[in-house]
């Protein structure tokens, strides 16, 4: 029986070109409840859409202190927590690791609750996470991408 402040997250994410045009797909489920958010840019990675997805999910929650569980076939992102990587980059201040931007938005919204990650294997008929896949693909082939300013920025510095 779940309660009140029990939360399934499904969350994917895609890019076409890697890097290229991205998106994010999220289905929340909490009792009778289910939402569904996605968005695009014009360039980024499937990593970054990755974690985006997780975040966009975890800060779509209202009350802090829910019990939640995110479900997500990219090793990058369960990995990383469920293997304590990411708090082991946040003591040395994310130098030489990809994506700080995202990890510290990720890390704040991480400790508003308790959050266990279970890794799936995509385009494995998971309906639910099918439906973040097809969600991420629409968005990314959405007219008008929003620019991920942070990873623009960074292609910028290293050229």
């Amino acid at each position: 029986m779940t309660t009140p402040n029990q939360i399934t997250i499904y969350t994917d994410g895609a890019a076409s070109g890697n890097p290229g045009p991205g998106g994010f797909g999220v289905v929340l489920l909490s009792g009778p409840h289910r939402k569904e958010l996605m968005g695009g840019f014009r360039k980024t990675t499937n990593n970054r859409m990755e974690l985006l997805a997780v975040i966009a999910g975890l800060e779509a929650l209202k009350k802090e202190g829910a019990e939640v569980v995110v479900y997500s076939d990219s090793r990058y992102v369960v990995d990383a927590v469920e293997k304590n990587w990411v708090f082991d980059w946040e003591k040395k201040g994310f130098r030489g690791k990809k994506n700080p931007d995202l990890w510290k938005r990720f890390l704040s919204v991480f400790r508003k609750h308790r959050v266990r990650f279970v890794w799936i294997k995509g385009h494995a008929s998971v309906p639910e996470n099918e439906r973040c896949d097809q969600l991420a693909v629409a968005a990314s082939k959405m007219p008008s991408l929003q620019i991920d300013h942070a990873y623009e920025a960074e292609i910028t510095r290293r050229i």
